[in-house]
């Protein structure tokens, strides 16, 4: 794809011709040579959404992360779309789509169970679900590593967290699935305007369900810790607790399995870096470094801004959206050296989880921690594993995942 500078100002970038095969990374790349916070006037797919301001490079991202008084989280939503998809008032109900102080109390709540020390007590625990996940494929040629390998490793993983019940990990990735990817006709066939009408909906009476069981049972789980939680002194609503079950249901079921779906796809589409793995196990936690800064779980989040401000030369007026690019500002060239390659000796920073500040993702221990077993685990098994077919991306300016990626198992 080229575009010229008298195109990029007419660029509409959400548009869904350019994510049909994933992130448009040479888009991105003009974006960040030629103009590096731009502004998208219209999202045509949601015509009663304002335009957004588009944060591409590494360093304005970690600047506009880092400033929550001038970039809020909680005045508009966290995403490209304030109420297109999911109402303003349920984002606000999670602890990313909210500022300090409650933010910050809310968050505390569960960071002491997402701490390394506690996460890596996990680990037999963790390594058991790969392991029989990836035993389910015994005597089988094809598989597709998205449906069969990561969606049901992941979804057990964090909702053993929960304390959700396996028999009802397929229906939660389900919900999951339709609600982030809601633009997908594969993901959400019946379109966004179905996640109010029916995934929503369902989402809260099975968590009324679980809410009331913590409530007379409780158990050492994140749901419990949800039902229980007290915050300046008061009990959550049950819309918070339902919406702080969602965050946490969300992002496990959705950012590993990206990240491990297109790792994967990368080893096998570069067999000279899955060798260097092959060789010498102890590069897997940089290879998962480099996978998250090469493929994020998620292509965007999104501030407002509080107030009139400047950011890299452009003026930005109180209340406009500012969309921070993580798969733009990953491969920023000021920060890596050829930076569309695949190099699992890399071992690079990034801002995969956030550029810092308070919103840095709570599960990244979490993630990386099943991130290298999976890889770990599943190269053990099929080192000579090869693509059978055309891996197909969600379309989706938010989710920056696989959908489905086929592979033969062994040659």
């Amino acid at each position: 794809m080229s575009t010229d500078v008298s195109r990029l100002e007419d660029l509409l970038l959400t548009e869904r011709e350019h994510w049909t095969d994933g992130p448009p990374h040479e888009l991105f790349a003009q974006l960040r040579a030629q103009c590096p916070v731009h502004w998208t006037a219209r999202i045509t797919e949601y015509p009663d959404e304002d335009g957004f301001w588009s944060v591409t490079t590494a360093d304005d991202v970690h600047a506009v992360s880092r400033d929550w008084q001038t970039f809020s989280s909680e005045l508009g939503g966290v995403t490209a779309v304030t109420d297109s998809i999911l109402p303003l008032e349920l984002q606000r109900a999670m602890f990313i789509g909210m500022d300090p102080p409650k933010h910050d109390r809310l968050k505390a709540l569960f960071q002491r169970g997402f701490t390394p020390k506690r996460i890596a007590r996990h680990e037999d625990e963790i390594r058991a679900i790969a392991v029989r996940v990836l035993d389910g494929l015994a005597g089988r040629e094809t598989a597709d590593l998205v449906n069969d390998v990561a969606q049901p490793v992941v979804s057990r993983v964090i909702h053993s967290f929960m304390g959700v019940p396996e028999e009802d990990d397929a229906v939660w990735a389900r919900l999951m699935n339709a609600i982030l990817g809601a633009g997908d006709p594969d993901l959400n066939p019946e379109g966004p305007e179905a996640v109010m009408q029916r995934d929503v909906p369902e989402i809260f009476e099975r968590c009324r369900q679980l809410i009331a069981d913590r409530r007379a049972n409780p158990r050492d789980d994140l749901t419990s810790v949800l039902v229980h939680a007290e915050v300046d002194g008061e009990r959550l609503e049950e819309h918070e607790i339902v919406m702080g079950f969602f965050l946490l249901v969300a992002a496990g079921n959705d950012s590993t399995k990206a990240t491990y779906a297109s790792a994967m796809r990368a080893l096998i589409e570069h067999p000279d870096q899955r060798r260097l793995l092959l060789e010498d196990p102890s590069l897997i936690p940089g290879a998962v470094e480099e996978a998250l800064r090469m493929f994020p779980a998620f292509a965007h989040f999104r501030r407002t801004a509080t107030r009139d401000t400047e950011l890299n030369g452009r003026r930005i007026r109180a209340g406009d959206k500012v969309v921070m690019w993580y798969v733009s500002s990953n491969r920023d060239e000021t920060r890596y050296e050829d930076p569309d390659r695949f190099d699992v000796r890399r071992n690079p920073e990034h801002q995969a989880f956030g550029a810092g500040g308070r919103h840095f993702c709570l599960g990244t221990a979490l993630a990386r921690l099943e991130l290298r077993i999976l890889i770990e685990e599943t190269l053990a098994r099929y080192p000579e594993m090869e693509l059978a077919g055309r891996p197909v991306h969600a379309e989706s300016p938010f989710i920056n995942q696989l959908k489905t990626l086929p592979v033969r198992l062994a040659p």
